[in-house]
């Protein structure tokens, strides 16, 4: 029974001995290299969508789908005017090349009521800001 006690005794010892230390934070990767003139850090004026591209968007029934009847880019993003049974809506995705007259597909997400654009200045009454855009004809 002494052994046993002993042994018992000698795993809780290791075993708090273990929980007292501290692991490190993983390190963060470094940081990429500044363009002249840019703060390394990205920080004023960076894009940030810097390396991102946009996403692939998958046909669901949820998705809206319509025909595009303006475009612009600012900021970064490319803002679409499109045309879905009889409404006209407002989508922003990353920066795309979409031209007027197609069709385009994107999902479904809630919008963003009275976005002020300051790269545009300009405010939308509803805007979604959606992933990505399949972009599946002309005119």
């Amino acid at each position: 029974m002494k052994k046993s006690l002993l042994v018992l005794v000698l795993c809780l010892a290791v075993a708090a001995a273990g929980c007292k230390k501290k692991e490190e934070a993983p390190k963060a990767p470094p940081a990429p290299a500044a363009k002249p003139g840019m703060p390394a850090d990205g920080a004023h004026g960076g894009d940030p969508h810097a390396g991102l591209k946009p996403m692939e968007v998958p046909t669901a029934p949820t998705n809206h789908k319509g025909k595009v009847l303006e475009t612009m880019n600012a900021g970064g993003y490319t803002y679409v005017q499109v045309e879905e049974k009889g409404q006209k809506l407002w989508v922003a995705v990353m920066e795309t090349k979409v031209k007027v007259g197609e069709t385009v597909e994107f999902p479904d997400s809630p919008p963003m009521v009275n976005f002020q654009s300051k790269s545009l200045n300009r405010t939308f009454d509803k805007i979604i800001f959606a992933p990505g855009i399949k972009i599946e004809g002309g005119k």
